[in-house]
């Protein structure tokens, strides 16, 4: 058993995506659905190459970011010339898989099952294989009378008896590179579509006498994503799997599955609570004993154990450590760091900061570009004038401070240990340690003022 690589056929138009961009690189919970075949089929290959054409450009670059290889297939002329662009960089490998970019739902465990058959059945290819209700439209699977599969008729081509099977073609396969080879050099375009079919290998390998095999799958995951309306059924296939990921193999709560809504690559630990209309995005990690929601939004954050964060709260690229508590209707974005036991109530902004273990934000503030250290209390309404229009400047509080309210911290500025600010100040110069800062007018009252106003 030599090295297995993996082709990723991901060249086409998407003519009923109705867009601009390629149809692989379209999102089912924030991540491509390209992505989801890579990922499924990676524990079992030793490489990925991922032919591309419409829109070559925009897949170099996702594909670049990701150290993935790929060939460029010049004319959209089928998927028989789709994999033999693709041949050149197949020396490595005594077997691969060729899949469809487009179906996002396969699994790891259904690729393996595959790799198994082959292996285990001496096959030379293997077609994936399933059995909708509906076969109009698949490629239908033609097998001889013991088992094996002769050849695969496209449902334009098929005759009328032919359209009566319901054993139809998944997309899937795996082969014997050099088979694959000498064969994909041979098939031709006459056909209705004029295009070279990658299905003509299954027959001209059975007509030389090599061992072509099938392999039953269930029909959700060989299902293409050809419209943005089954961009969205996909989506909610997927969005069920990882709820019941979740809630049977994590021991997470969640409340209202119907309105709770978690990306493919979030982890979340036991006994977490996940209340209605959550959204956890991208990769964040939420620890053990947390409760969420309800409608918050986390992005890309990383939440410690025995989190609360309440309601109409949203997290993004933000780290909340544990037993810290945030909101309701708090805002933390651009790498803020909430330390342990810290405090960050409603109302309040942060952004790229650090608040401290301890401390408190409690309400109604705007924290920016600051270190606030533990043990600090910062009142109602106090804001960091962290821009002078053309830059941002720190604000670092030291430990044990209390910021009175409605203080302006003009920024740069340091409040060093254990100093005070008072109420309604604007402090424009470093507060030394244990001192307290003060930066207002002198109050002066008009005895009568409003009377005689009244009287004009």
């Amino acid at each position: 058993m030599g090295k297995v690589g993996a082709v990723i056929l991901a060249a086409g138009l998407g003519k009923r995506m109705k867009s601009d961009v390629p149809k692989v690189l379209h999102k089912i919970a924030n991540k491509p659905m390209l992505q989801y075949v890579i990922d499924a089929v990676s524990p079992v290959v030793d490489g990925i190459i991922v032919v591309i054409g419409h829109k070559k450009e925009l897949l170099e670059e996702y594909l670049r970011g990701k150290g993935l290889g790929w060939s460029v297939q010049e004319e959209l002329a089928g998927t028989g010339d789709a994999v033999a662009s693709a041949y050149s960089s197949l020396g490595g490998y005594s077997e691969v898989f060729i899949l469809p970019g487009d179906t996002p739902l396969v699994t790891t465990d259904t690729l393996k099952g595959l790799k198994d058959k082959f292996y285990s059945s001496g096959a030379d290819l293997v077609v994936g294989v399933f059995s909708p209700d509906d076969p109009s439209g698949y490629g239908r699977v033609i097998l001889d009378t013991n088992g094996r599969v002769m050849k695969i008729v496209e449902d334009k081509d098929a005759t009328e008896e032919q359209l009566q099977i319901r054993d139809v073609n998944a997309g899937m396969y795996m082969v014997r590179t050099r088979l694959l080879g000498e064969i994909i050099q041979r098939i031709s375009n006459n056909n209705v579509q004029g295009e070279y079919y990658l299905t003509d290998v299954v027959e001209m390998l059975y007509n030389e006498g090599y061992r072509v095999e099938s392999y039953r799958m269930e029909e959700v995951e060989a299902m293409g994503v050809n419209n943005k309306y089954e961009l969205s059924v996909a989506y909610e296939i997927l969005r069920k799997r990882k709820l019941h990921e979740l809630m049977v193999d994590g021991g997470v709560i969640v409340v209202d599955p119907q309105s709770t809504f978690i990306d493919m690559d979030v982890k979340i630990g036991r006994d977490t609570v996940i209340h209605p209309f959550t959204f956890v995005e991208g990769k964040s990690v939420i620890g053990g004993r947390c409760n969420i929601g309800p409608m918050v939004r986390v992005i890309n954050s990383n939440i410690g154990d025995g989190v609360l964060i309440r309601e109409n709260c949203t997290l993004e690229d933000s780290v909340v450590r544990d037993e810290a508590k945030v909101g309701p209707f708090a805002y933390l974005r651009l790498g803020v760091v909430v330390k342990e036991r810290a405090f960050v109530g409603k109302f309040v902004e942060i952004k790229k900061s650090t608040i401290g273990e301890g401390s408190k934000v409690p309400h109604l503030s705007y924290i920016g570009d600051a270190i606030v250290e533990e043990g600090v209390n910062i009142g109602a309404g106090t804001i960091t004038c962290n821009y002078d229009g053309k830059k941002k400047n720190p604000t670092v509080i030291r430990k044990g401070v209390f910021i009175g309210s409605d203080t302006m911290l003009v920024a740069p500025v340091e409040v060093g240990k254990y100093a005070y600010t008072g109420a309604g100040s604007v402090i424009t110069r470093d507060v030394p340690p244990y001192s307290l800062g003060i930066a207002r007018a002198k109050q002066r009252n008009i005895k009568d003022w409003a009377l005689r106003r009244k009287n004009k």
